[in-house]
């Protein structure tokens, strides 16, 4: 299985690349989304809208995108035997704590859909750093492999 997994290294890059930059687009959209929809009156058209727009956007998305990257960056990992590198141990509980955020999003997005919002358009322009902090590292782990 490590053979196959390492004969198809390339492939499996280029799915997970795919996958990441759908991931970190709808990570990065969902937020600003949730900006958007504080502004607007609970049960209006424009909100009603918004929880459709959010609700596809996860499920259609964010949800797929985030299991793709998954599965086609533990192949590479097994394939390459990444586990004892320590850029890679970082970027891996990086992308257990981007995996939480995404956890986070799916929370606020089942509030709003319920109409039980509970922070304020500050609080999702804040929170809207969080994936590109985390991004932002690990891209340099990855091209960097620091020791």
């Amino acid at each position: 299985m490590i053979d196959f997994l390492a004969d198809h290294y390339l492939w499996f890059l280029s799915l997970h690349i795919i996958a990441v930059i759908s991931w970190m687009a709808g990570m990065f959209y969902m937020p600003r989304l949730f900006v958007y929809h504080t502004r607007l009156e609970v049960g209006s058209d424009a909100s009603e809208m918004f929880k459709e727009m959010e609700r596809k956007l996860i499920r259609i998305i964010i949800n797929p995108a985030m299991i793709l990257t998954w599965l086609f960056g533990l192949c590479m990992a097994f394939g390459q035997e990444l586990w004892s590198s320590p850029w890679f141990q970082v970027k891996f509980v990086l992308v257990i704590l981007m995996s939480g955020f995404h956890g986070y999003l799916s929370r606020w997005r089942r509030e709003f859909e319920r109409d039980e919002n509970r922070h304020n358009e500050k609080f999702y322009r804040r929170v809207n750093e969080v994936p590109t902090i985390l991004m932002i590292v690990i891209v340099f782990l990855v091209i960097m492999k620091p020791s």
